[in-house]
């Protein structure tokens, strides 16, 4: 039976599960995830090999997570829609991706829209069915199907892991054949200094809030493996003195408090000590530096 391979975009608009749903899919952490809207900035591909059965052919499935689909109104909001298209346009399916406890709207409307325009074989994941009463499903499902000729709509839990294998067979029959385009080992193309910038980002959003965690970007200034021990710099850019502040917290407590946690899971992730260093810098309206956003983007530093 030949070899399946093919990239799959997951699209949907901010908080709908996009970055869980991956994870879940994987099996790893890939994409960092809080309750936070725009958690995710940038492209994240995730791989998920599955294995040959009888009528099912082995399959390398490459998962592309996206930020989620919101109004450009800053050069950082502009990059991320830049990078919501470019995983559009080389796919071979797409995941539309729905937060089924809510009501469709006009947010939903100008995603469905962005997909319409594509073209291509398109799921509808109604997600978060496990906190829908189950009475509201089958009206969904078909309300939904008026909007758009879907290849597929399937109910899931990106939380609970529901409806995951059912996905995952579904698309392993839409893939076409294709070549293994990356290691079986393999479960991310990111690299890790750019999953460290992630994970202390994310321990940032998880730790304040308010707007500081928009106004809040994470960059690696050093990281160093040595025989037992990584070393790793990371500055915590903000745009205002005022959220420097909070940063760091009386007497150093908060980016103390951040980096822990941060610290914390990269050991699990790495599986080695992990010395690291934080530093708070202002950079005034870094959001709006086209410079700078680009600077962020691992894929062309």
């Amino acid at each position: 039976m030949a070899f399946r391979s093919g990239f799959v975009s997951i699209i949907g608009r901010p908080n709908a599960g996009k970055s869980t749903l991956l994870n879940a899919l994987v099996g790893e952490k890939v994409a960092i995830v809080t309750e936070k809207p725009q958690t995710t900035r940038t492209r994240i591909q995730g791989m998920l090999n599955v294995k040959a059965r009888p009528g099912r052919p082995a399959t390398q499935i490459v998962f592309v997570d996206t930020p989620g689909v919101h109004r450009p109104d800053s050069q950082l909001n502009r990059k991320m829609l830049q990078e919501i298209h470019q995983a559009l346009e080389s796919r071979d399916l797409i995941l539309l991706i729905v937060d089924a406890t809510q009501n469709f709207g006009q947010g939903d409307q100008h995603v469905l829209d962005l997909v319409k325009k594509t073209g291509g074989p398109v799921f509808l994941l109604l997600n978060k069915i496990d906190k829908l009463q189950k009475e509201k499903l089958l009206p969904m499902i078909e309300h939904y199907s008026k909007l758009h000729d879907f290849t597929e709509i399937i109910p899931i839990s990106a939380t609970r892991k529901q409806g995951l294998d059912v996905l995952v067979d579904k698309i392993v029959g839409v893939l076409p054949n294709g070549p293994r385009y990356f290691p079986e080992d393999q479960f991310t193309d990111q690299p890790e200094r750019f999953i460290a910038a992630e994970i202390v980002r994310e321990k940032v959003l998880l730790k304040t809030s308010k707007e500081l965690p928009y106004a809040t970007a994470v960059m690696i200034d050093r990281y160093q493996d040595e025989d037992t021990l990584t070393r790793i710099a990371a500055t915590i850019y903000c745009e205002r003195d005022g959220q420097k502040g909070i940063l760091i917290g009386k007497g150093g407590q908060k980016l103390k408090e951040i980096g822990t946690a941060a610290r914390l899971e990269l050991e699990t992730l790495l599986g080695r000590k992990v010395f690291l260093e934080l530093f708070v810098k202002v950079k005034p309206d870094w959001r709006q530096s086209a410079a700078f956003v680009e600077e962020l983007d691992w894929r062309r530093s």
